[in-house]
């Protein structure tokens, strides 16, 4: 191949990697939640077919017997853990509390540098699942729930916005941002399946809603 040719292909490969680069640059989010990825739209209404409805029940519900948050490794628990999982450039002191970095809420489009802004969400509430089940799980069961890194349980969030979704299931509450709601009802269908937890009428159909959009 003659050099000109050569040198014009070397020129134009590297100009389409500069220009790629750029892009990414210009359209990198600040920050970005890391839910593990929920099963399909389809899978998750293979899902919902398959729970049971029933009324809830929150006789004898105490946050505290859902032990959280545990230690997962050296001296970071399960919230550390997530702050690191979700955030970006992340510094973590000694003691694996987060000094520095940026959370994405994916709840509501919000951009947070400070760890103390940040709660992380349990996308079933725990009182939720004492409704749908877990009031008769044992306290080991239910320490794993609370403190679940596998499934899409657990994720970094505004704090105002997760205290105000409390306990509250798709019936009454969803994500202000719209977009990610089909992620929100795929992830919440796939704990509840995963856990064998109930849910009642409302919250079926409001689920069912959602999920035709998948």
């Amino acid at each position: 191949m003659p050099r000109f040719y050569a040198r014009r292909r070397l020129s134009v490969a590297a100009a389409a990697t500069a220009l790629i680069s750029s892009v990414a640059l210009f359209s990198a989010p600040t920050a970005s939640a890391a839910l593990p990825t929920p099963v399909s739209g389809a899978t998750a209404r293979s899902y919902l077919a398959t729970l049971t409805v029933a009324a809830e029940n929150r006789t004898g519900y105490n946050r505290d017997l859902f032990p959280h948050w545990i230690t997962q490794s050296g001296t970071c628990n399960t919230r550390e853990v997530v702050l690191k999982r979700d955030g970006t450039n992340v510094v973590q002191d000694s003691s694996c509390a987060a000094t520095s970095g940026s959370w994405y809420s994916p709840y509501d489009g919000a951009t947070w540098s400070a760890a103390s802004d940040v709660d992380i969400d349990h996308l079933v509430p725990l009182a939720e699942a004492w409704d749908s089940g877990a009031g008769s799980w044992t306290t080991s069961r239910r320490q794993s729930f609370a403190n679940d890194l596998t499934r899409p349980q657990l994720i970094a969030v505004t704090d105002d916005v997760n205290q105000a979704k409390g306990d509250q299931d798709p019936a009454t509450w969803m994500p202000s941002r719209t977009t990610y709601r089909c992620t929100y009802v795929r992830a919440w269908v796939q704990v509840k399946y995963y856990y064998d937890l109930s849910v009642d009428q409302a919250e079926k159909s409001a689920l069912q809603t959602h999920l035709a959009n998948c």
